[in-house]
C-alpha cells in the first residue's frame, strides 16, 4: 500500500490497513470466495472516478460530465462480451453493486411479485440470494431447527432472512442424499409439481459441474426463465477450465472477486431483451448510482483475464483444488461428493472428531484461513456445522501449484490432529487451548516460510 498521505492523516486506520496486508502475505488464504488482485486493479478501484455520480446508463446519464465515465463502462463490457463469448443477441449489465444485489435486480426486473422461484437448498450449496428462510427455535438461541423437507423438496420456514424469500415464492430442491449430487430427474419432478417461474442453480459449496443443457430443458418444460448465478465459478469460465453457460442459460449472473480476480461488484448476461428488463431492475429497482471505480477495477481485471496467462491460471486453479483434494482423502478426510471439479472442496470434518466452526477456527490459529460450511442433509445449524470450505483462487494467485497442495493438505492434517483432543471444551476454552499448542505454533511458522517463497504482488 502506498499511502503517504493516509499515514500522515489517519495513522490509526494506515495501520490497520497495514496489518491486513501482513495477514494476507503471513497466512494461506483458503476461502473459495476470496482472491488476490493486481496492483493495476487496485489503482483503478482508488481512483478518482470514486468521486463521480452516473445514474443511468450509458448515453442516458441523469447527471452530465459521464463522458469518461461511459467510456469505461463501455470498454468493461465490450471486454466482458469478448471474454464470455457473448452471442451477438445478448448483453451485459455491470452496474449492480455484488452478487447479491445483481440476482436481486433480476428478479425485480423480470419477476412479478410473489412469483415462484425454485433454487437450490441452502444447506446443499446455494446462496441466500435466491431465497433463503427457516424455522426459528421456540425457545431462546442463535441455532435453528433442523429445517423441514419433504423428500427433495424444502418450502422455506416463518423467518425470512433474505429479501428475495420475503418477495417471492420459494421453492427449494435437493441434492440426492446418497451421492450429494444434483438429481435431474428429481429436479424435474419439483418443476413439474410446483411450475417456477425462473428456475436457478450455482450457489457457494456445490463442488461439481452442473449440466446446464439439463437445466434449460427442465426449465423450458414448465416455462420458466433459467438463471444460473456462477459467482464462484466466473474465472473458471472465462479460462474455459469449466463448461460456459453463456448461450445455454436466459440469465447469467456472476461477481467479480473471485475466481475471476477483478476487483469487486458484478455482472450480469442475458439476452438483450432481458437486460433491457434487468437494466430497470437494477436502477431505479434495487440501487442507485453505479460505484464507476470499482467498474474500472472490473475493467482492468477483464482485460487481465482477456490474456492467454489467465486460461494457465483458471486452469491451474482446477489442477491445485483436485491434488488438493486427492491428498487430503489420503489423509483420511471425508469431502463430499468426492473430490471437485473446480475450484474448491467441502469437507465433512465429523469423522476426524471436531465440527466445523472449531476446525475453522483452529486452522486460522495456525495460518490457514478456511471458513466453516453446512453440508447436504448437515443435522447442525450454519453457526457451527458439520463441514469446513476450502478452495485455491488465492493460492494459485500466489503461484502455487500442486507439491504445494501436498504440503497444505499436510499442514491442514497436522493441525486437525492436534486440536481434536479439545474439541469437546467450550468454544473460549477450546481457542486458549489452541492457542497454546506448541504443534499449532510451529505449523504457523511453516506456513509462513511457505507464504514467503510465494510473495503477494504489491
Amino acid at each position: 500500500m502506498n499511502s503517504s498521505q493516509l499515514k500522515k492523516t489517519d495513522s490509526k486506520v494506515y495501520n490497520l490497513i497495514k496489518q491486513e496486508e501482513t495477514r494476507q502475505e503471513d497466512k494461506l488464504s483458503l476461502i473459495p470466495s476470496e482472491n488476490y488482485f493486481s496492483p493495476s486493479v487496485r489503482e483503478a478501484v482508488g481512483s478518482v472516478l470514486m468521486h463521480k455520480y452516473s445514474e443511468g446508463n450509458i448515453g442516458q446519464r441523469y447527471y452530465e460530465g459521464n463522458q469518461f465515465i461511459d467510456e469505461i463502462e463501455t470498454l468493461a463490457k465490450d471486454r466482458a462480451k469478448k471474454l464470455f463469448k457473448l452471442p451477438k443477441d445478448w448483453d451485459v449489465n455491470i452496474q449492480a453493486l455484488s452478487g447479491s444485489n445483481a440476482n436481486l435486480a433480476v428478479y425485480m426486473g423480470v419477476l412479478k411479485p410473489n412469483a415462484t422461484i425454485m433454487s437450490m437448498y441452502l444447506y446443499d450449496g446455494g446462496h441466500l440470494s435466491h431465497g433463503w428462510s427457516y424455522e426459528p427455535k421456540s425457545k431462546k438461541g442463535t441455532d435453528t431447527k433442523e429445517p423441514k423437507v419433504e423428500g427433495m423438496v424444502y418450502l422455506g420456514g416463518k423467518r425470512k432472512v433474505n429479501i428475495s424469500s420475503r418477495l417471492f415464492n420459494i421453492v427449494q430442491y435437493k441434492t440426492n442424499p446418497e451421492s450429494f449430487l444434483f438429481d435431474y430427474d428429481a429436479l424435474l419432478e419439483v418443476a413439474q409439481k410446483y411450475k417456477p417461474d425462473i428456475l436457478i442453480t450455482g450457489g457457494t459449496a456445490y463442488p461439481r459441474n452442473i449440466d446446464y443443457k439439463r437445466m434449460k430443458e427442465i426449465a423450458s418444460s414448465v416455462g420458466a426463465l433459467y438463471m444460473t448465478d456462477i459467482a464462484h465459478e466466473a474465472g473458471l469460465v472465462a479460462g474455459g477450465a469449466v463448461p460456459s453457460p453463456v448461450g445455454i442459460a436466459d440469465i447469467v449472473t456472476m461477481t467479480t472477486h473471485k475466481t475471476l480476480r477483478s476487483g469487486r461488484g458484478a455482472i450480469i448476461l442475458a439476452h438483450k431483451d432481458l437486460i433491457l428488463k434487468i437494466n430497470k431492475g437494477v436502477l431505479p429497482g434495487v440501487q442507485g448510482g453505479p460505484f464507476n471505480n470499482n467498474i474500472a477495477g472490473i475493467c482492468v481485471g477483464l482485460g487481465e483475464a482477456l490474456k492467454p496467462e489467465f486460461k494457465i491460471y483458471a486452469k491451474q486453479i482446477v489442477l491445485n483444488a483436485q491434488a488438493l483434494g486427492t491428498e487430503l482423502t489420503a489423509l483420511g478426510f471425508d469431502l463430499v461428493s468426492g473430490g471437485t471439479d473446480k475450484h474448491l472442496l467441502l469437507i465433512n470434518i465429523q469423522n476426524k472428531g471436531i465440527f466445523g466452526k472449531k476446525a475453522a477456527r483452529a486452522l486460522n490459529v495456525a495460518g490457514i484461513v478456511v471458513n466453516m460450511n453446512t453440508m447436504p442433509y448437515d443435522k447442525r445449524s450454519p453457526v457451527d456445522p458439520s463441514a469446513i470450505r476450502i478452495g485455491t483462487p488465492f493460492v494459485t494467485t500466489r503461484g502455487m501449484k500442486e507439491p504445494q497442495m501436498k504440503i497444505i493438505a499436510n499442514l491442514i492434517s497436522r493441525a486437525i490432529d492436534a486440536v481434536t483432543p479439545f474439541a469437546s471444551l467450550e468454544f473460549e476454552e477450546f481457542e486458549k487451548q489452541v492457542a497454546k499448542l506448541s504443534e499449532i505454533k510451529k505449523i504457523n511458522s511453516e506456513v509462513k516460510e511457505l507464504c514467503s517463497k510465494f510473495p503477494l504482488a504489491k
